[in-house]
């Protein structure tokens, strides 16, 4: 048997764009004379669909789409599609998170996701009935047995997350062949527990995997593609590449004696090369998406708005991505050098609109209503809100997007001002800790000097006083950085903290930081999502709480 997997960037809700990706994946199988292909998990409308599923309109689309696909494979190949299907009983919820299997133009069985998860930015079992009962295909003298992403995610170990273990289930069946739609969402340790996850299956239920996930970014969730092709004995036949659209067809018969890939011919697991594909890819999907083709940030001459700069350019093309250097009285010369030698470096447009003269109007008609109070902290903010007004004035008038360039450091504790450096209309770099931003930026520049080594090398600065550090204000990033991943990814609270070896005080005053600033948390733009624990949809806390606050 010749199966194909068809890893594909669909778009939710895009029933007609996503059914000719499809077609065309189809057309393919059959002039390769395969026998089956195999797409990703809620294909057909998307993933992750959310509150459409809702509209019965939404899932007549679907089914709409299903009877399509049917009629364009025909008698010549038989697919498997994911899309959601009905529930017959009145019992549980509407709707299954479902896998077709379509044979000779017609749906001949449809088997259902068992483990819905609700951890971190799922939240399936709000839309979804839980499988409860299971069955295997029979094709072409193979017996198919048809998973749905977290289905095998859950290999029954220590602490199992789920009762049940649907691929336990299936194999009592005796299946020749598992087969496992996926939609599973990047983080920079996913392609390698991927991995992991599907060897366990394979050697533990002695079946070759074929594994598809989907690819692209839908806002802020990012999907890597690499999907797999294992034989029973855990050897990985096939990895596809990550943040691209491939369809690949296999020789079922001949995957115990295929040539497994060696280390050096899987795809590249290195973390910081995998966070800058994955932001380039949000950012590039997030403008397509939406139907927007240009861009615009500030640019500080300070390393986040540098990276910012870069990953757009690469995202949408040098021509399509504006910087605004916004100088003001505080701002040091070599800002704007760095800044201005960076866009020399990428080609890319630019413009200078110092921010001096309406600072010093603002000052003027506000200072009788300030009472006489020194300069602090509401002067600075007012500059960021002046920028904030240049670039979304300049957004508006011309069509551009604003890219934020708030890094997860920051977001964590605060250190923005609402509706100034905080607006945008997409987060780039919140999710990326300020330490390694410059591990970013010191991949970008490992063949030549993109961003000026000087910007990597000087202290960070808002620049909003004389003479202001970063330091001022927060600890430094490195510390600050171990603190917060311990808080915020691992979930350790302040003793866990402190057993680590970090200062009783410190760990206390950071903890504060975080939790304060939930509500500005709350009015950012969507963040890319490249931790295993990204702030927005993945980490739900109150704003209003008073956790380590006595």
């Amino acid at each position: 048997m010749k199966i194909g997997l068809a890893q594909l960037n669909y778009m939710i809700g895009d029933f007609n764009g996503n059914f000719e990706k499809m077609k065309l994946a189809i057309e393919k199988a059959i002039n390769e004379n395969a026998d089956l292909l195999v797409f990703s998990e809620l294909c057909v409308c998307g993933y992750p669909p959310r509150d459409f599923l809702e509209f019965h309109h939404f899932i007549h689309e679907c089914e709409t789409v299903i009877n399509k696909l049917a009629a364009v494979a025909g008698n010549k190949l038989a697919i498997v599609v994911g899309a959601p299907s009905k529930n017959p009983n009145k019992k549980g919820k509407d709707l299954y998170n479902s896998a077709y299997f379509i044979e000779e133009g017609e749906v001949k069985y449809i088997a259902h996701k068992t483990l819905l998860p609700t951890y971190d930015v799922f939240d399936e079992y709000r839309y979804f009935e839980p499988n409860h009962t299971f069955d295997i295909v029979e094709y072409k003298g193979e017996k198919i047995a048809i998973s749905i992403c977290e289905d095998i995610w859950d290999t029954g170990e220590e602490n199992p997350l789920y009762k049940i273990n649907p691929i336990a289930e299936l194999a009592k069946l005796q299946p020749t062949i598992l087969l496992n739609l996926s939609a599973s969402p990047f983080n920079y340790n996913q392609a390698k527990k991927r991995i992991d996850v599907v060897k366990k299956n394979a050697t533990q239920f002695k079946l070759p995997v074929f594994y598809c996930n989907c690819v692209g970014a839908q806002t802020e969730l990012i999907f890597d593609g690499g999907s797999i092709v294992m034989n029973a004995k855990g050897d990985l036949i096939d990895e596809m590449p990550y943040f691209e659209e491939c369809v690949r067809f296999y020789d079922l018969e001949s995957t115990v004696n295929y040539r497994t890939l060696t280390s050096d011919q899987q795809q590249d697991k290195n973390p910081i090369k995998l966070i800058h594909d994955a932001l380039v890819c949000g950012i590039r999907n997030y403008f397509q998406k939406l139907g927007f083709k240009k861009a615009i940030l500030g640019l500080s001459g300070g390393v986040d708005s540098a990276l910012v700069l870069v990953l757009a350019v690469r995202a949408l093309g040098k021509e399509n991505v504006l910087s605004v250097l916004m100088p003001s009285q505080f701002s040091t010369s070599h800002s704007v050098d760095d800044s201005l030698k960076l866009v020399e470096n990428l080609g890319s447009p630019h413009k200078i609109i110092p921010i001096k003269e309406i600072f010093d109007a603002y000052e003027k008609v506000l200072q009788p209503h300030f009472e006489n109070k020194p300069f602090d902290v509401t002067e600075e903010n007012l500059q960021a809100r002046i920028r904030g007004n240049y670039l979304m004035a300049l957004s508006n008038k011309f069509g551009y997007i604003l890219l934020n360039t708030t890094n997860k450091s920051e977001a964590a504790v605060g250190y923005g001002t609402l509706y100034g450096d905080m607006c945008g209309g997409l987060a780039v770099l919140a999710d990326v800790y300020k330490t390694q931003i410059y591990d970013v930026c010191n991949y970008i520049n490992k063949d030549e000097e993109i961003i000026p080594n000087h910007i990597l090398t000087k202290a960070p600065s808002a620049e909003l006083r004389d003479g202001q550090k970063d330091s001022d204000s927060l600890p430094d990033y490195d510390t600050l950085d171990k603190v917060l991943f311990e808080y915020i990814e691992n979930r350790q609270g302040p003793d866990e903290i402190e057993a680590q070896g970090f200062d009783e005080k410190l760990i206390t005053r950071i903890l504060r930081m975080v939790n304060r600033n939930e509500f500005k948390r709350h009015q950012t733009p969507p963040i890319l999502r490249v931790s295993p624990k990204a702030f927005g949809s993945g980490r739900r806390l109150p704003i209003v709480g008073k956790y380590l606050e006595s």
